[in-house]
């Protein structure tokens, strides 16, 4: 079958490591026309192409600056894509009958795409990955309101969010939390539609090789005889650094572990003032490192961390998750409530959990993972992985839907 997918995410090779690349990887190898359509930002000085690399068709779209630029920028960009979108799509691939329509969350911003495509292949599946429930997560975190002016831009959203949920044939969510919410605030969406598609992983060579892990420790200055607790990934106001900042600083003169913040985001330079003041004897920030260097670092430390502002109402699922649960790290999860993550690592074994809203929380659910047999637990989360979180999972929770 042909295969589309919608991402506002740069895919420039599937044989790199992604909860995408992985994805579409296996989609292809399983004999499936893959097509990606994806953005090139302006920055880079590239025009609207079409290319096939490695078995799978590319079409870069020319588009504003949409990841690391000002509010505004982005926010014109993100609403001018779905007509870019469109229109590359009229230009490069109309001779293509897709049967399959895949798209992802964020952004919300792709109806009028998905509607040009399902017009013109209206015998194909429209399935939605859905990664994040906006604009609700911005009404959480204070960027935006439902009354007054900001009520607005709200509305106009939450239109597209509901449009785009008519649009899906089938919607696609992490976990089952987000499937209660979903059908919950949408009464008009039907339960056959929504299903838990999670975010996966595909397990390789490079996963399971040894690493020496005394040598990758000694390059970053951290120690060999403490457990290392590493919070890697994106720094921004979904995760609560404030928070994060509060825990650390309550646990800075503990001789007994030892913390890394690694990662880039808005939220960095927040981290990164409290470091440079304080200059806590076992912590170390870092800013992120490629992907390569990232990886064999969390394989060399002992327990992943997860932090989620308190304020959210919609249950999100970090996609960091994985990473540790690849590399056999048990999870100590400081979020919100509405999240099911931290509940689902204390059910099944691989993790610790408290809320986000308690520092003395937080230094409990430390200190018991400190004492805690730390090698069965990441055993359990590795197990839990292959059974829940490997990419044949979403694969096969798609297919079952084209084979009706």
């Amino acid at each position: 079958m042909n295969l589309i997918f919608l991402t506002l995410a740069r895919i420039d090779d599937v044989e790199t490591r992604g909860i995408y690349e992985d994805l579409l990887r296996l989609f292809r190898d399983e004999g499936h026309q893959v097509y990606i359509v994806c953005p090139v930002e302006r920055r880079l000085g590239l025009a609207t192409s079409l290319c096939e690399n490695k078995g799978v068709n590319t079409l870069s779209v020319k588009t504003l600056n949409i990841q690391k630029t000002n509010v505004i920028e982005k926010g014109i960009g993100t609403l001018l894509i779905e007509n870019q979108y469109r229109t590359a799509i009229k230009e490069f691939l109309s001779d293509v009958k897709f049967d399959l329509i895949l798209y992802s969350t964020p952004p919300i911003t792709f109806p009028k795409v998905i509607t040009y495509l399902k017009q013109h292949n209206p015998q194909a599946i429209t399935y939605l990955l859905l990664k994040d429930i906006f604009p609700q997560n911005a009404v959480d975190l204070g960027l935006m309101s439902k009354t007054g002016v900001k009520g607005l831009l709200y509305r106009f959203f939450r239109n597209k969010e509901k449009r785009l949920y008519g649009l899906s044939d089938y919607i696609g969510c992490m976990s089952l939390a987000n499937v209660n919410y979903v059908l919950s605030h949408n009464v008009e969406i039907s339960h056959e539609r929504v299903e838990v598609a999670p975010n996966s992983v595909a397990l390789n060579e490079d996963t399971l090789e040894p690493l020496d892990k005394i040598r990758v420790r000694e390059e970053y200055g951290l120690p060999n005889k403490k457990p290392v607790f590493i919070y890697g990934g994106n720094l921004g106001k979904p995760q609560g650094i404030p928070f994060l900042i509060e825990c650390l600083e309550a646990n800075a003169k503990r001789e007994d572990c030892y913390f890394v913040v690694i990662g880039t985001g808005t939220e960095l330079p927040k981290l990164k003032s409290w470091y440079s003041t304080n200059n806590p004897k076992n912590v170390t920030v870092m800013d992120g490192l490629p992907k390569d260097k990232y990886n064999k670092l969390v394989r060399a430390c002992d327990v992943g961390l997860i932090f989620l502002d308190h304020r959210f109402s919609i249950p999100n699922y970090p996609s960091r998750l994985l990473s540790y649960l690849v590399n056999k790290m048990p999870v100590l999860c400081a979020t919100d409530p509405n999240t099911d993550i931290g509940r689902i690592a204390e059910e099944h074994g691989y993790g610790l959990w408290c809320e986000s809203n308690s520092v003395d929380g937080f230094t409990v659910i430390l200190d018991k993972m400190i004492h805690s047999d730390r090698l069965t637990m990441g055993e359990k989360g590795y197990e839990f992985l292959k059974k829940n979180y490997l990419v044949e999972n979403t694969y096969d929770a798609i297919m079952r839907h084209m084979e009706l």
